[in-house]
């Protein structure tokens, strides 16, 4: 049995739902809409939304549907940040509107196109916070804005999540070898 799928997801004040091939989900922040799968139904009771399976090798979509409905649900009425941290000498980033530059070590600064959605603030040039209504989103631009510049396992520089623990390598050590 599904944990996660029989856990009901309760429903904001201000969250709007619409229940139909897809589920449409719209408050404060924006409108997100949940494919649901053949096999799966939504009921919404008083102020909580329950996802309901029709058979037990439905068991795995359930959990998943549950779990992006939850996350669209928290999406459209808080929303969700992601904080990375620059470490590196003459690193930083700055952004105006849409578009982020990134001066990461290389011979050219680095621009970034936001996407719809996504907003990005700069504190003291190294360290951002990505925030928006849609969790993959932001994760995904999280993930490209790291790629920029992972972190190095032998100097720590580059571009991480804030909290994310490294693990530092020891460099080359004595004589070559004869």
């Amino acid at each position: 049995m599904s944990r996660i799928g029989k856990k009901p997801i309760p429903l904001p004040q201000g969250v709007k739902v619409n229940i139909g091939e897809t589920l449409d989900v719209q408050g404060p922040k924006g409108k997100l809409s949940v494919p649901l799968p053949e096999g799966i139904r939504v009921e919404q009771k008083n102020n909580h939304l329950e996802l309901v399976r029709d058979n037990d090798k439905l068991a795995a979509l359930h959990g998943l549907t549950r779990a992006l409905a939850a996350n669209a649900v928290q999406g459209v009425s808080t929303g969700f940040t992601r904080e990375l941290d620059i470490v590196g000498t003459g690193y930083r980033a700055d952004v105006k509107g849409k578009v982020a530059t990134f001066t990461l070590g290389y011979s050219h600064p680095i621009e970034l196109l936001l996407p719809a959605g996504v907003d990005m603030k700069v504190d003291k040039q190294t360290h951002l916070i990505l925030t928006g209504h849609d969790r993959q989103v932001v994760g995904e631009v999280a993930s490209q804005i790291r790629a920029l510049r992972p972190p190095d396992p032998y100097k720590n520089k580059g571009v991480r999540y804030t909290g994310e623990v490294l693990r530092k390598k020891a460099g080359k050590t004595g004589a070559g070898g004869k």
